[in-house]
This record gives C-alpha cells, structure tokens and sequence, in this order.
C-alpha cells in the first residue's frame, strides 16, 4: 500500500512536470511564431492605414481608422499602366508554377542516382550540391547572367526558368527523404523488369509526394518573391513586383500606401500555397534528418 502510494505521488509529480514543460514549450513556439508573422502583420496595418496615420512617427502597432483607399489607389494606378497588369500577372504565374514544375521534376530524377545508385564521384557530386546551399541568389546572379547571355536567352522566359530548374535546395531534400525507401521495393521492381525509368515515375515518384510537395512550396515562393528584372527588359515579359514597384517608385512618398497594398497581395499567392501544402513539410524535414543504420 505504502508502494503504490510512492508510486502515484511520483506519478503525480512527473505529470506536473511534463504540463509544466509542455506548457513552456508552448509558450516559446507562440512567441516565435509572434515574432515571425510581426512583419506580415506590420505590412498589412501599413496598408490599411490612412495617410495622416501612416506618416506618424514613432509608427503605431495599430490603425485607429482603417481604409482601402490605397488598394483603391493602387488598382487605379495598375488600370493606367502602358502594358496590362493583367500580362505582368500572367507572367509571374506562368514562370512560377511552370518553373517549379520543372524544378520538381529534374530535382526528383537527379537525387534517385544519388540516392539509390553507387558511381564514381557521387560523394563529391553530393558535397558540391551541399556548397551550393550556401549560396544566394545576388551571388550566383552574374554567373547565372553570363550563362544565359552565351546562351542567347535574354529577354526570354528561359531567363527566368533556367536559373530556377537547378536550385539545389530541391534536390537536396528529394535525395534524403529517397534514401529512406526501402532497397528491396526497388530491387523487386528489377526482378520483375521493371527499368530505372519505369522504377522512378511508378514507384519512387508517388512515394515521396511530401518530399515534393515540399519543394514545390519552397521553389514556388522563391521563385515568386526572387524573378531578377535584370534578365528581362521587355515590358511584355515583366512580373508583378516589377510593376508594383515602377508604380511605387514614380511617387514614391505620396505612394507609400500603395506600396503597402502591393506588398500584401504579392504575399497572398506563396501565402495560400503554403497553407494548403504546410503539413507535409515537417514530414519531409524530420526525414531530411534521418541516415539509415
């Protein structure tokens, strides 16, 4: 009886333990998550803040009489542009959806040998993809630029797809999380005759949808918020936030508001992306982080 007196105290006290610890741990995630989503929650104030507000200074946290007189503005100011908006819209979302497809795919066909096949120089293969992680965008620009210029591809869509299919992010998350499928799915699959086209598209493919999923998110967004104007020069072929930001840029005191309103609805496409795709990320990133034994 004194045993399992014993024993319910301890329990008693471990399990006060783990709602103090668990509560801890919420706690800090919703700090973090606040600190996050401030600049979104910023933006969004700055956008729905009339004029003699949004010059206050210090800045307020908060709107007292909100208004959409800037997304008014705005619209008005994208009716008058010499090209249609709706070809700058057009063209964010073509290069988008169709770069990340493509990424999605050679990413998908490049980590399978790297995954799943043994040949001379797959380690250092592997370590250069890893030093590409490194690397942002505004490094690789100007070799990226003379490669496309050589290429005779300026002012083209190819200026924007080209540098997006190779990212190495991709390809990094679709060799960790192939590596987890079990070896003797595939050499199944050989026994039956199956060929390492045949094997890809019909068994490693569908078996990692979170993994691609991922990477769809994250090649999406950067592909949204990163189209360099650098590589375009016809106005036919420009993006939305090239637009946005000739409309910001003409005015760019009296427009400030605008500005705003252009940067919530350039947020809302990887917004949305995000949200319909999220839960499969943190399967893929638990996986990235798994060796076999």
């Amino acid at each position: 009886m004194i045993k399992m007196k014993k024993r319910k105290k301890k329990l008693g006290i471990d399990n006060r333990r783990s709602k103090i610890g668990n509560g801890l741990v919420i706690f800090l995630l919703l700090v973090l998550g606040a600190f996050m989503a401030f600049p979104l929650y910023y933006t969004f104030i700055q956008s729905i803040k009339p004029s003699e507000e949004l010059f206050q200074f210090p800045p307020r946290l908060y709107v007292l009489r909100p208004t959409g007189e800037h997304y008014t503005e705005l619209f008005q100011l994208m009716s008058n542009l010499w090209v249609p908006f709706s070809r700058y819209l057009f063209n964010t979302l073509f290069v988008s959806i169709l770069g990340t497809l493509l990424h999605v795919i050679f990413a998908g066909m490049a980590a399978y040998p790297l995954a799943k096949h043994n040949f001379p120089g797959k380690d250092a293969l592997f370590a250069v993809i890893l030093l590409g992680l490194m690397f942002v965008g505004q490094v690789t620009f100007l070799p990226s630029f003379i490669i496309i210029s050589k290429l005779k591809l300026l002012n083209t869509y190819w200026a924007y797809l080209l540098p997006s299919i190779g990212a190495s992010l991709g390809l990094f998350l679709m060799k960790q999380f192939i590596e987890q499928l079990p070896d003797s799915l595939i050499e199944a699959a050989r026994i039956d005759g199956a060929n390492e086209w045949k094997i890809y598209f019909q068994i490693v493919f569908p078996n990692v949808k979170p993994a691609t999923l991922t990477v769809f998110i994250f090649q999406f967004v950067n592909i949204w918020n990163g189209l360099s104007k650098e590589l375009v020069y016809d106005e036919q072929l420009k993006v939305v936030k090239v637009a946005l930001e000739q409309i910001s840029a003409s005015n760019a005191y009296a427009r400030m508001g605008s500005g705003m309103a252009g940067s919530v609805l350039l947020m809302i496409p990887p917004i949305v992306v995000f949200i319909l795709l999220q839960r499969h990320v943190v399967e893929t990133m638990t996986f990235a982080g798994l060796k076999e034994g």
